[in-house]
């Protein structure tokens, strides 16, 4: 889900723009890893690392090793790339690498909101409170609840319910479950208000198409580089979500979740403004569902290119009730688990990066040590280094269902490189103090989303021999990858 991974910083602060204020280059000191500044002054390779990050970062791997230092728009960023050293990254104190300064400058760039002092413990506090454990049920009941207005609200008679309905499946999956989610957290139209069901169908859909817009526009905006006619849109839309999010239209909803009225009710004992508040319900959204739906997409693809992994769900029929999922069924899923694991292995690449806040030696699982300088940004890049990693996941860049599955069907977590068991072996998430606080609400909206249309739905791929698209390189870093290109599906109720 979730990239505030997610605490917001996580999947893309690299991107923003940067002023050095780093020791000069002819200045480097014995001990620090490879160097390599580019060609361009100050800029060094970041018009490169922008155009393709794997790309790039598998190239510097590949000539340096795996640790290296590069220049980037001003800063040095050492990259550690070795996966049996990722806990000394992760459990690193916050006095020497820190996360926290990148979200100040980012979520004041990008979403216009300016946090306070210790703010983040009231997202912490309340996530672990209502998107984990018992405090989840009241969150996967309502999505559920809003996935089946959604999904069926259009069946209407017998003979209509068995002609195909053609779609992309990209834009099917993100329309559904984006506005699923949003209507789950931010609430409903009142009941006793006429036509509740189709004016939440009308604005969640209207509002997806808005938030489409601002999602196309985010990697070029988080670097800093719109043209100013589509920086005066992303000013428009962002004007129009702290509107749509607003505390006082929130004031009007039904089914408001617990986690987002208890965050806004937080800030506001902190003294925050209404106004700064209502920004941040945007922030929450973006982080909530700009991966989710994508995901969802990369789900159902892989499924059905492997169908034997769709041997689950149930039967239901014409007529009877609608599916309660509850949280608990959710939790007895071994092969959908899998298969969500392994899809999130293949399609998420969030950039974990900290602020280095003094000089530090970085000692690695195997003995060698760093010297990274106070200034200097330290970064992980999962994907090439785990994720995609021949020597821990075979075959990488297949999908497996059963990856993730021992032979009794139990969770597998040993994975090795070098002989060593790896205790990093899949990071979708981010990890340690940064880790996606929203990640098991995430895994119940994938799951629930395939496992309804597993249950209600014949669904197949308009050309059944298409390629899987490929993923659009400019998103590398940011989460979730989407496709450069839409896939067609067709879909019928079955029987």
């Amino acid at each position: 889900m979730w990239h505030v991974t997610l605490s917001v910083s996580e999947s893309f602060t690299l991107c923003l723009p940067l002023y050095s204020n780093s020791i000069p280059l002819s200045n480097r000191r014995p001990g620090e890893p490879p160097l390599d500044k580019g060609l361009i002054p100050w800029l060094g390779h970041v018009l490169e690392f922008r155009r393709n990050t794997f790309k790039f970062l598998e190239r510097m791997k590949q000539k340096h090793g795996d640790v290296f230092t590069i220049q980037l728009g001003g800063y040095y960023f050492t990259f550690l790339q070795d996966p049996l050293s990722f806990g000394s990254f992760v459990k690193e104190s916050r006095e020497k690498l820190d996360f926290r300064k990148f979200s100040v400058q980012l979520v004041r760039r990008v979403f216009g909101y300016t946090p306070v002092e210790n703010e983040h413990r009231i997202l912490q506090m309340y996530s672990n409170k209502h998107l984990q454990g018992d405090g989840l049920e009241a969150m996967t009941q309502s999505m559920m609840s809003n996935l089946q207005n959604l999904m069926l609200h259009n069946i209407g008679s017998p003979a209509d319910q068995r002609t195909w309905t053609e779609d992309g499946l990209f834009m099917y999956c993100y329309n559904i479950v984006f506005r699923a989610g949003y209507l789950s957290l931010y609430g409903n139209e009142p009941h006793k208000s006429e036509g509740s069901e189709e004016k939440d169908r009308a604005e969640s859909e209207a509002l997806f198409h808005e938030f489409r817009k601002y999602d196309q526009l985010f990697p070029r905006f988080a670097y800093g580089v719109l043209p100013p006619r589509e920086r005066l849109e992303a000013q428009r839309l962002l004007g129009l979500f702290w509107n749509t999010l607003s505390i006082q239209k929130m004031k009007t909803k039904d089914n408001i979740s617990r986690w987002v009225w208890d965050i806004q009710q937080g800030k506001g004992e902190m003294g925050i403004k209404e106004s700064m508040i209502d920004r941040y319900m945007f922030v929450l959204l973006w982080a909530s569902q700009g991966n989710t739906g994508p995901s969802s997409f990369w789900l159902l693809l892989f499924l059905m290119k492997n169908s034997e992994a769709m041997e689950f769900g149930q039967e239901v029929h014409r007529g009877g009730p609608l599916i309660n999922l509850t949280r608990e069924m959710l939790m007895k899923t071994p092969i959908l688990d899998s298969a969500v694991e392994e899809t999130l292995r293949l399609t998420a690449a969030p950039l974990l990066t900290r602020a280095v806040n003094q000089d530090m030696t970085f000692k690695m699982a195997d003995g060698r040590e760093y010297l990274i300088r106070k200034g200097d940004r330290m970064a992980v890049f999962p994907y090439i280094a785990i994720q995609v990693d021949p020597e821990i996941h075979s075959d990488p860049h297949s999908f497996k269902y059963d990856r993730f599955l021992n032979p009794d069907r139990s969770k597998k977590t040993h994975f090795y490189k070098a002989g060593k068991k790896v205790k990093y072996y899949n990071m979708p998430w981010g990890a340690g103090v940064s880790m996606c606080p929203g990640r098991f609400f995430a895994t119940n909206e994938l799951k629930q989303f395939v496992f309804l249309m597993l249950v209600y739905f014949e669904f197949e791929l308009k050309n059944p021999d298409e390629k899987i698209p490929e993923m659009d390189f400019s998103r590398w870093g940011f989460g979730t990858m989407q496709p450069d290109s839409d896939i067609q599906f067709r879909y019928r109720l079955k029987y």
